[in-house]
């Protein structure tokens, strides 16, 4: 036994060791009708089940509030004999998925800093990867599902897009090198992904299967390279990609390739660490596979963890048959077994909780939340000074005559938005100045598109980025004939884009050069806040923008 506690390995049943190579989903509220995605996310009994009589190895947690999920990650601890791997996918910060952390903007948003200074992006990278991991542990959490270090260099990407550190190779290597050295000062796992390279796709893997056609030179030169930095900065995982890369393997996606796993991966770039699967429910590899033969590929091809399969008890069983038919060997079971041992010990300090001693006091468990170490002044500051940096603002808006303007926002999916209120500064702002707030959900039909009055001065706010499941990284047909029109009229006073730096390109080469606008790559309220104090330029409101922002 090690002081975390680990049995050895050998001593665990096959499915016992088995299920330690599978994470399962579920939602950080602690109530099953407070699921979000309920066909993803286990309900409560499924979920114990899992992890106190199958033994799953780790849980990857999404929503709630980051002190439901301080509460969740103990509650999840408390129900397994083995210590658990607690991830998120917190590629912006803690409080991107669990509300109440620092939401940090997107990585993006560093590259634009870096095009000046990069010496201060690399800077800022540090500090993110810093907050990110100090706030992961506070609420449990060990394991972060970051940075992506593909390189976007397809504007048309609908799932990297403004998640990745740019479009150059070494600017995204220093940039998520730096984040992963921030993030090594605390004791949690850090994650490479996606391998072999998924930035320049046009296809969402959530959905279909994408295919990268590029030569071994151009891969070598472009794709790989920041996953050899992470690599030389010693990440501690790499989550495969869904994607066909006929120069490795023209049979199997790369999640499923013993050529890009073994051979590239292992064998080429040396990783010595986790290799996890991105989510095997995701239609890439679901629709064409199923989930039992997925999941035997995938570690037949070398993986170590198996990320978010469907039905985790017939995984299991699916694994144990064939290692029993010898498809594949009991040694590759332990040695990914030993793998997460090894992670497992790393983040022990976050696991166990401090020895016992003679006094009785000491023996109460700590609180599941470390809350002076959530959204403190420090990572507040860093979180104004990238947004204030990143943001761009041309020209003024003026305010509105007699109150007759109108603010139109565009947002992709108003049911989904969870960053615009009454108080919202992209609301809340305007508004000061005379514009009456008009809120459109994107996806609307353009046929039913009403009709806007043309003489009446507009500010057309849009919150547009690369999403998954949306199929599509530009602006929806929709928002693209709204901002036709009101350019064609005139009647534009000032355009706004929060997110894809892509939409923002598109729409500037029909504005008129002597409207405003303003962009942010956060759509966050704090990122709202920063530009429209800028763009709208009254003292009154910046003074008032900085309650957002303290």
């Amino acid at each position: 036994m090690t002081t975390l506690g680990l049995p050895d390995p050998e001593a665990l049943s096959l499915e016992a060791q088995i299920a330690q190579l599978i994470v399962v989903r579920a939602s950080g509220y602690l109530f099953d009708h407070q699921r979000r995605y309920p066909q993803w996310e286990l309900d409560q009994a499924s979920l114990q089940r899992c992890v106190e009589s199958l033994g799953v190895g780790g849980v990857i947690l999404l929503g709630g509030s980051a002190v439901e999920v301080g509460v969740r990650s103990q509650q999840l601890q408390s129900w397994s004999e083995i210590p658990l791997l607690l991830a998120a996918d917190i590629e912006e910060g803690v409080g991107q998925r669990f509300v109440g952390a620092t939401h940090l903007p997107p990585p993006m948003a560093l590259s634009a800093i870096a095009e000046r200074d990069l010496a201060l992006a690399c800077d800022y990278a540090r500090q993110m990867g810093e907050i990110t991991a100090q706030e992961a542990i506070a609420i449990g959490l060990n394991w972060l599902l970051a940075p992506v270090v593909d390189v976007n260099n397809n504007a048309d990407n609908p799932v990297i897009n403004v998640r990745a550190f740019g479009s150059m190779p070494d600017q995204v290597s220093q940039l998520s090198r730096a984040f992963i050295e921030g993030a090594q000062a605390f004791p949690v796992l850090t994650t490479a992904k996606h391998f072999p390279g998924h930035g320049d796709t046009s296809v969402d893997s959530h959905v279909q299967l994408p295919e990268i056609p590029h030569d071994l030179a151009r891969l070598d030169q472009i794709e790989l390279a920041p996953f050899r930095a992470a690599i030389a900065q010693q990440v501690d995982a790499v989550m495969t990609a869904h994607l066909q890369v006929p120069a490795y393997d023209a049979q199997l996606p790369a999640t499923l390739s013993p050529a890009i796993l073994t051979g590239l991966l292992r064998r080429d770039l040396g990783f010595q660490g986790l290799v996890v699967t991105d989510a095997l429910i995701m239609g890439a590899i679901a629709n064409r596979y199923g989930p039992y033969e997925a999941a035997v590929l995938a570690i037949e091809a070398g993986a170590d963890v198996l990320l978010m399969p469907a039905d985790p008890e017939g995984t299991i069983q699916a694994l144990a048959e064939a290692v029993r038919t010898r498809r594949l060997s009991p040694e590759q079971i332990l040695a990914s077994l030993e793998r997460v041992w090894r992670a497992k010990q790393k983040v022990s300090s976050s696991l166990t909780t401090s020895p016992e001693t003679c006094h009785a006091w000491e023996h109460i468990p700590p609180p599941p939340v470390q809350l002076e170490l959530l959204a403190t002044r420090e990572a507040r500051e860093t979180l104004h000074q990238v947004l204030t940096a990143a943001t761009t603002v041309q020209g003024q808006i003026p305010a509105s005559p007699d109150g007759l303007g109108r603010s139109l926002v565009i947002v992709d999916d108003v049911l989904s938005t969870d960053w615009l209120s009454p108080q919202a500064a992209a609301i809340a702002l305007p508004a000061a100045r005379g514009y009456q707030t008009r809120l459109v959900d994107g996806r609307s039909c353009p046929l039913s598109m009403p009709k806007l009055e043309t003489s009446q001065p507009t500010l057309l706010q849009i919150f547009s980025r690369g999403n998954p499941f949306r199929g599509r990284a530009g602006l929806s047909d929709f928002a693209t004939q709204c901002f036709a029109h009101l350019n064609a009229h005139n009647c534009l006073v000032g355009l706004v884009v929060y997110g894809s730096p892509y939409v923002l390109e598109s729409l500037l080469t029909e504005l008129a050069p002597t409207v405003p606008y303003g962009f942010s790559y956060s759509q966050t309220p704090e990122g709202q806040a920063v530009l429209l104090s800028k763009l709208l330029a009254a003292a009154a409101l910046a003074n008032r923008s900085q309650a957002f922002t303290d």
